[in-house]
């Protein structure tokens, strides 16, 4: 008895863990308190430039831009140390005190610049907890009472006051709306995220059960078959489906199907096709397995198969290399004989889903002869136009082994951008 060997298990390349997520960059500080510092010193320049703009102190002006870039500095240092990103937040603190120097600096109640306030604002609020509400309120306060530092001996109107009032409440009003927006969005964020946790776990679930509906070995055959097979899904699950087994006459059974679609309701369809197919373990008549398929598979008006129909190659071997088989609109099987010369196995038939009767043919297998069946995601590694077929015939002469067949698909598959699943059935008989 010969076994197939190890790499023929099942090949899951579709199936390999997911490359872990990219290590997080820190450049979103950097970004935000370039922007920030580059408004302050277009302000400043501007008034500086410009002679209907108020200056009223460009000392404490010019104090107010050298401490954005100083915070601009900081923000490049998270980006090259992460550890400093926990001190985020100090650079938009940082930044009322360097707006309220502008500020004061521009004309204070007159300067035209207090609207940049709003940018750390936003950057602060945007973010989980409702205590981000509360630190742009305080630093509104620094910003619109930082003249009242700078200038001991001034004194605030009521009208001024009220002034003042109106601004801090406008800022912690939109600093509110920031971070509620924030919060939802968060919070949206962590459904969908554990949505697809969930969703990811069930599909790792489904190919799991659909790798373990998959022959793993020839053991079980008679010794007269030598048997490779191998599967690489475009997805995680896949449409595709192969499988052997021994029959109770001495000969062993080969399938290959193809269901359209691909993904989880695709292998749903094919585990199912599978097992159907298998039961009918006893029946000697390849064509009564689509039969039974057929009929197991249809539940009424919508039955699952009327929208996803199934392309399927079944065959019987006898122990005396009698083959007898059946093929449901699939017509990718190639029956090559040790004598030389390839003949496809085709028939008029229609997939399972579509079509309701099968008929089987039958021949006789002589010493090494092989049966190699493919899915159509095959003829895509050949180019998938409609010299395909040709190409692939070809690729069948040049190699004389089903190892080294099963071997070259499976590297082009993986080498390829593949949209289609690859599978290949490949069965030497030798007659012993």
């Amino acid at each position: 008895m010969t076994q197939a060997p190890p790499w023929t298990r099942v090949r899951r390349s579709g199936n390999a863990p997911s490359p872990r997520a990219p290590a997080p960059t820190y450049w979103e500080p950097l970004a935000k308190q370039a922007v920030v510092a580059g408004l302050l010193v277009v302000a400043a320049v501007t008034s500086a430039a410009v002679p209907w703009l108020l200056v009223t102190d460009p000392v404490r002006m010019w104090q107010g831009v050298g401490l954005a870039l100083v915070l601009l500095a900081a923000s490049a240092l998270m980006l090259r140390w992460p550890a400093l990103r926990r001190l985020e937040l100090i650079v938009p603190i940082g930044d009322f005190i360097a707006i309220g120097l502008l500020r004061f600096g521009t004309g204070d109640t007159q300067s035209v610049f207090l609207a940049i306030i709003i940018l750390p604002v936003i950057w602060i609020a945007a973010g989980p907890g409702r205590w981000r509400v509360l630190v742009p309120l305080l630093g509104v306060c620094i910003t619109l009472l930082l003249p009242l530092v700078l200038d001991a001996g001034r004194n605030i109107g009521a009208s001024e006051f009220v002034r003042l009032l109106i601004a801090v409440l406008v800022y912690a009003a939109a600093g509110a709306v920031v971070n509620e927006l924030s919060r939802r969005s968060l919070q949206r964020l962590d459904i969908s995220q554990r949505r697809r946790r969930l969703a990811e776990a069930e599909v790792t679930q489904a190919a799991v059960v659909q790798r373990s509906l998959q022959p793993v070995d020839g053991s079980e055959l008679p010794s007269s078959f030598r048997v490779a097979g191998a599967c690489v899904p475009a997805r995680e699950v896949g449409g595709d489906f192969y499988d052997w087994y021994a029959t109770p006459d001495g000969g062993a059974a080969f399938t290959l199907g193809d269901v359209m679609g691909k993904g989880v309701g695709a292998g749903m369809i094919a585990a199912a096709v599978r097992t159907v197919i298998r039961s009918s373990l006893e029946d000697p008549d390849p064509a009564e397995a689509f039969h039974r398929t057929a009929v197991g598979l249809n539940t009424g008006p919508t039955d699952i198969i009327g929208a996803q129909f199934t392309t399927c190659f079944h065959a019987r071997v006898g122990r005396d290399g009698t083959l007898r088989w059946a093929d449901a609109g699939h017509g990718l099987t190639a029956l090559r004989r040790a004598t030389g010369g390839i003949e496809f196995l085709r028939s008029g038939h229609l997939p399972i889903g579509v079509g309701t009767r099968w008929t089987g043919a039958q021949t006789t297998l002589q010493r090494g002869d092989s049966l190699i069946s493919v899915s159509d995601g095959v003829l895509d590694l050949f180019g998938g136009s409609l010299d395909s077929i040709d190409r692939y015939r070809d690729f069948l002469v040049e190699h004389d082994d089903i190892d080294t067949i099963v071997t070259d698909l499976v590297e082009r598959a993986e080498r390829s951008d593949r949209e289609d699943d690859v599978t290949v059935l490949a069965v030497v008989w030798s007659g012993d």
